[in-house]
């Protein structure tokens, strides 16, 4: 058994370097004991079955490790000619078996150590077995065989754990690994082939008690044999594992598809999610998460934490105003909805755990569970801290992408509450290194969701009394255009609310958009025919749902966004019959302006304006007329789109 390590720390450099050595030791110590007493050429026969058997090495397919067949002969040469035989046939074999290298792999450090392990493993047992049975072990009788079946196993398992045991601490110090996961994964079945050629030896012995030289000639074929039949069988082995690799990719592919049918229907694009998965495995491996499993399960994780949300309603999921309590209850199922899906799926590592905590609270106050600190799974730590950065710095239907400093600075403030400190740490270590600059804490005002849900409400609004809903009806049934209409409703609400500004948009069905009809109030505005479903206003129209309080910007032109004063919307869509009428959609100044006494008003005035409005839209021609003298803007052709 032979590995391919690369690069090694200073601890397993010196661990190396006293496998070397010790090697040396034997080597030197068997080849002095040779000279002193000369075996024959019997033992030569082994020692060349030995290197023609090391030179048809066998690789362990999609794994570094190679062995050979080779192991029976320097065996069966410890066992007949004693320690320092074994020892020099086991470091012939190291020696071919590494000469199989590739070039580039063939340092003199590993060409040493592979010479060095299987000779003090072999030395070694042997000692234990000469010394146990003595030089001659007796074969004849029951209990002579017995006792010698006992030695066999003896000299087989200390030769097998010697030999596996040293490479595998060698592969941990390359792989960072514990010694014990390295052996159990990639070692602990091999014992087969070690116990197989101890008792190959035991043949070897029982037929040399005749003549020793005949029987050798005659076991010359073995090798060939012996290579035939495990080529064959890793043969076929390697097909399954191709096989299992097209399999895998189908499999991969199937769970990057279902990524992008939750983030189609999230509104996100599938950069978000290769972002968030790449950013997720890379603080992973920087919180020395070193296991692969629990790597491949946080790459996995990373791609599937929302898949619950395709059992969330799309109004619900993309609503850009508030989400109400009802609302918020019922997006929090999405994560253990998505941990039962995975569930069934049967993944070989734990994606389903991670999933289900990633909304998960340092402090216990996060859900589905209320778990708290380290009972939260490191991948659900990660992912929380990861994908919460990369949402704050993207555009969606709620609200505009902020800037990296102040998405910074909310991830900071959430540090030791809902974060792990240490997750926190690590990603800001990562991000300074990235961006190539030094992160401080600056200014922000941050507003959890628990806050936003429990904004006060005001259910009544004496300005908005029966009278003005009497006055604004009459000035309606008289209208004989969009315009007017526009014009009665801005001129009799704008002193009863808290608006600034006010557009009526009517849906135009051959264009499968809401086009701006009125615009009133003094801010600038540059509205423009915006597709149903898009902005604030079209995902009002789309949905029959109310808009309230979403970042107003969000329904701007990108030209005017970044410098207008608008902060909050109240959108209002009139449907009738099923389908959008228009929307009445108010601006203000100030955050959260509209509370739920706005809301509940004017949605009543908009259903008590429905059948007027359908009324004056289908006298309006296809060609908006100028918009009212309320607005100095003229309007622009544009589709483009807000969303992330």
């Amino acid at each position: 058994m032979k590995h391919n390590f690369r690069a090694l720390g200073p601890t397993g450099t010196a661990y190396v370097a006293t496998v070397i050595l010790a090697g040396a030791a034997v080597i030197a110590m068997s080849i002095a004991h040779l000279v002193r007493h000369p075996l024959g050429n019997e033992w030569l026969i082994l020692a060349a079955l030995t290197v023609v058997s090391g030179w048809a090495m066998l690789r362990i397919p999609a794994m570094p490790i190679s062995f050979s067949i080779s192991d029976i002969f320097n065996i069966a040469a410890s066992l007949l000619f004693g320690p320092s035989a074994g020892a020099v046939c086991a470091a012939l074999d190291g020696l071919v078996l590494t000469s199989r290298f590739s070039s580039s792999q063939r340092t003199w450090d590993r060409v040493l150590f592979n010479i060095a392990a299987p000779t003090i493993a072999t030395w070694l047992a042997a000692q234990v077995f000469f010394a146990l049975g003595g030089n001659r072990v007796p074969l004849a009788g029951t209990i002579a065989a017995l006792r010698l079946l006992a030695l066999l196993g003896l000299f087989g398992a200390i030769d097998f754990v010697l030999n596996s045991g040293i490479v595998a601490v060698a592969v941990s110090f390359e792989r960072r690994l514990p010694v014990l996961s390295i052996w159990k994964e990639h070692f602990a079945g091999l014992w087969i082939t070690y116990f197989g050629g101890v008792f190959g030896a035991m043949l070897v012995m029982t037929l040399a008690r005749f003549r020793t030289l005949e029987v050798l000639i005659v076991l010359v074929p073995l090798p060939v044999i012996l290579y035939v039949a495990f080529r064959h069988s890793l043969g076929r082995a390697q097909d399954q594992i191709s096989h299992l690799g097209k399999v895998n990719r189908v499999y991969v592919a199937a769970i990057e598809a279902l990524a992008l049918a939750v983030d189609a229907k999230d509104q996100v694009t599938y950069d978000h999610t290769r972002r968030v998965q790449e950013s997720a495995v890379h603080l992973a491996r920087t919180l020395s998460v070193a296991d692969d499993g629990e790597i491949q399960a946080i790459k996995a994780a990373a791609l599937l934490h929302d898949v619950g949300k395709l059992a969330i309603p799309e109004h619900i999921l993309n609503k850009p105003g508030r989400l109400t309590a009802a609302e918020y209850e019922i997006m929090k199922r999405h994560a253990p909805i998505g941990a039962d899906i995975l569930a069934v799926i049967g993944f070989p590592y734990a994606v389903a755990p991670i999933v289900r905590s990633h909304h998960e609270n340092w402090d216990g106050t996060g859900y589905p569970d209320g778990l708290a600190g380290e009972q939260i799974p490191i991948g659900s730590r990660i992912l929380a801290v990861v994908d919460c950065f990369d949402a704050l710095t993207s555009n969606r239907p709620y609200r505009p992408r902020m800037e990296d400093r102040d998405a910074l600075q909310i991830v900071n403030d959430r540090r030791g509450t809902m974060y792990d400190p240490r997750v926190v740490d690590a990603f800001f270590s990562l991000y300074g290194q990235r961006s190539g600059e030094t992160v401080n804490a600056v200014a922000a005002t941050v507003v959890e969701p628990a806050a936003l849900l429990a904004r006060p409400t005001q259910t009544e609004h004496p300005e908005l009394d029966v009278y003005a809903f009497f006055d604004i009806g009459v000035a309606v049934a008289g209208a004989g255009s969009i315009q007017e209409v526009g014009d009665a409703v801005w001129t009799r609400v704008q002193s009863r609310c808290p608006a600034s500004a006010f557009i009526l948009y009517v849906y135009d069905s051959e264009s499968d958009a809401i086009a701006p009809r009125y615009i009133g109030g003094a801010i600038a505005l540059e509205p423009a025919e915006v597709p149903l479903g898009e902005r604030l206003s079209g995902w009002a129209a789309a949905t029959g749902k109310t808009v309230v309080n979403s970042d107003a910007r969000l329904d701007l032109d990108e030209a005017i966004r970044d410098t207008s004063a608008l902060r909050s919307a109240l959108a209002i869509p009139v449907i009738v019959d099923g389908r959008p009428v228009c929307v009445f959609t108010f601006y203000s100044e100030a955050t959260d302006a509209f509370d739920a006494g706005h809301t509940h008003v004017m949605e009543a005035l908009g259903t008590m304006l429905a059948p007027y409005v359908r009324k004056c839209a289908e006298r309006s021609s296809r060609v908006p007329p100028p918009l009212s003298s309320a607005s100095k803007n003229g309007t622009r052709a544009s589709h483009e789109s807000t969303r992330s």
